[in-house]
């Protein structure tokens, strides 16, 4: 018998990489592949170890991160094609809308999956204030 790891019955689980994990979709803990349910959302909980993804929020965190790289990259591309070529309006739209949407969808699940990797890893919860005069950490 094997653990997720496809180790030994009784080996401790090795954790993946965060590479490992938002590439293949593996659960950060244990590294079966149970992240996610479908294309971009996340499994309630790992199958093999039974972490509760529902703990940690990844919000809109990747999509907004994406959506600010890959816009300027575009926006950089799309000005290089300007000076360059000159097109008309409808030329840079009829490539850079569908470049842009590819790449924030096709880069999303990587991106989730990353962010979710990194908070079960350094154990990220919610922020909290503490009452006033309680100075300990």
């Amino acid at each position: 018998m094997t653990n997720p790891n496809g180790a030994a019955e009784g080996t401790p689980f090795v954790a993946p990489s965060l590479l490992q994990a938002a590439l293949k979709g593996l659960c950060p803990r244990c590294g079966c592949p149970s992240l996610f349910a479908g294309a971009i959302r996340f499994a309630p909980r790992c199958s093999a170890c039974g972490l509760d993804f529902d703990r940690y929020n990844v919000g809109d965190g990747p999509a907004a991160f994406l959506t600010l790289v890959i816009g300027t990259i575009v926006v950089a591309l799309a000005i290089w094609l300007e000076l360059a070529v000159g097109p008309p309006l409808w030329v840079h739209m009829a490539i850079w809308i569908p470049v842009t949407a590819a790449g924030v969808v096709g880069s999303l699940r990587f991106a989730k999956a990353a962010l979710m990797a990194a908070e079960v890893r350094n154990a990220a919860r919610e922020g909290r204030i503490r009452p006033t005069g309680d100075l300990s950490a």
